[in-house]
């Protein structure tokens, strides 16, 4: 397989990224972060996530946030919904993309949202119905697919097993994700390969935490596999609130600098990502964790 010639960035700094940060972000500052993404050429936004505000109190102004951003056409602007209750909630905000999430790991679903695997997938089964009679696109996600802060190693078969649930279910795409960052290009090539054996490569994307600098080195193995949807963070904000040292997802900024060196379109401004990711640092007060940005200073 031969890397694809154009690769799509689902952007996910203002939900992933910012649910980790201890501080209260404004809903104006996520609006604008949202505004200027907007205006980088990116086509997929990550723009909140409607769980209860007692789980992740960043993100308790979602309804304000997706109300005050200026939705740009030919850009998505999914957001995350872990039940019946939270699409209900999107929707009525006009929300016309949504995402689930499912981990391959037993223990950490249970640590997670205090419920197994199954349980969770049963919970977001109402989900899908609705959406596919409200005609509205569903994303999977599928965490710890290299490693489990709990349980430690993950089996293969059971990444493939939930992907291919959820890819049955009527998600139209599964972002495979390394929560910890603790994956190696090797591992990453054949969980991918794995799961491509039962859900079309065409409808996978790649998540990979940055914890341990394996990031674009592991995204470079898949992206050779055939992967062509990528997530990433602008700043390399993020981590998982249930996953003590899950350090930020790879840099927004690095993926594109990697991808246009290997000449791979992605239709996005680089120095426009740069200078977001900038502003954004600045708002959060601490340096980027992007090192082309820090380079471009």
């Amino acid at each position: 397989m031969t890397a694809p010639t154009q690769v799509r960035i689902v952007e996910v700094g203002a939900r992933d990224g910012l649910q980790n940060e201890k501080t209260i972000v404004p809903a104006a500052t996520k609006i604008e972060l949202i505004d200027r993404l907007s205006a980088t050429g990116l086509r997929t936004i990550e723009a909140t996530s409607f769980v209860s505000p007692k789980w992740i109190p960043q993100l308790a102004d979602a309804t304000e946030v997706f109300t005050g951003i200026a939705r740009k056409p030919g850009v998505a602007y999914p957001v995350l919904v872990p039940n019946l209750q939270g699409y209900e909630r999107a929707r009525a905000v006009g929300a016309d993309e949504v995402a689930v999430f499912a981990a391959a790991s037993e223990a950490f679903s249970r640590k997670n949202i205090n419920a197994s695997i199954d349980e969770s997938i049963e919970r977001f089964e109402p989900v899908l119905e609705r959406a596919r009679a409200d005609g509205v696109k569903v994303r999977g996600y599928v965490s710890t697919v290299l490693g489990c802060p709990y349980q430690g190693e993950v089996p293969l078969g059971d990444v493939v097993r939930v992907a291919r649930r959820l890819h049955a279910l009527g998600c139209y795409e599964i972002s495979l994700g390394d929560t910890i960052g603790i994956g190696t290009p090797g591992k990453a090539r054949a969980m991918l390969r794995a799961v491509a054996a039962e859900v079309p490569m065409p409808a996978l994307a790649v998540h990979f935490h940055d914890t341990r600098g394996q990031a674009l080195a592991n995204i470079l193995a898949c992206l050779e596999e055939g992967v062509a949807v990528v997530d990433s963070s602008v700043s390399g904000t993020g981590g998982c609130p249930y996953a003590k040292g899950a350090t930020g997802n790879v840099a927004t900024e690095d993926v594109v600098y990697m991808l246009d060196g290997l000449g791979i379109a992605t239709g996005v401004d680089l120095p426009a990502l740069i200078a977001t990711g900038l502003w954004l640092s600045a708002r959060l007060g601490r340096e980027t964790s992007s090192r082309v940005a820090r380079a471009s200073l």
